[in-house]
């Protein structure tokens, strides 16, 4: 993959971003926030697609935000836009980045570099001593 343009993309919490703990919020997957937040830096916008509402949606949106990540959009593909219940809830995205796809969640330095075709500076990683430091510029 090599996008060029500025992409749409959605991100579920339980299992992606954070391992799965539900209802409660889980341990944050390595190098989840670093990824996202180099993901926004980059001009991408991010929507929180989640199962979770109410009170424990609330507690991801939170929790992210104390990780330095607030979303353009959560379960919605717009900001402005007014959830209704009666259509379905399925959002526009480019990509859509969840644990359950086939094959299961790659690990977020594989995300950013299929996202951006970018290849990680081993050199410097080394140096950091971590194989993704890349993503910590």
């Amino acid at each position: 993959m090599n996008f060029q343009d500025k992409l749409v993309i959605a991100i579920d919490f339980d299992g992606t971003i954070v391992e799965d703990a539900y209802p409660k919020v889980g341990k944050a997957r390595i190098f989840a926030f670093e990824t996202m937040k180099r993901l926004q830096a980059d001009g991408h916008r991010l929507i929180l697609w989640t199962y979770r509402s109410g009170s424990k949606l609330n507690d991801a949106v939170a929790f992210c935000k104390e990780n330095g990540i607030t979303f353009y959009a959560v379960n919605q593909s717009f900001p402005e836009e007014k959830y209704d219940n009666s259509v379905s809830r399925k959002i526009y995205a480019d990509i859509y980045i969840d644990d359950r796809n086939i094959g299961g969640i790659l690990g977020w330095g594989e995300v950013y570099q299929l996202i951006t075709n970018e290849e990680p500076n081993m050199k410097a990683a080394k140096q950091r001593k971590g194989l993704f430091s890349f993503l910590k510029r």
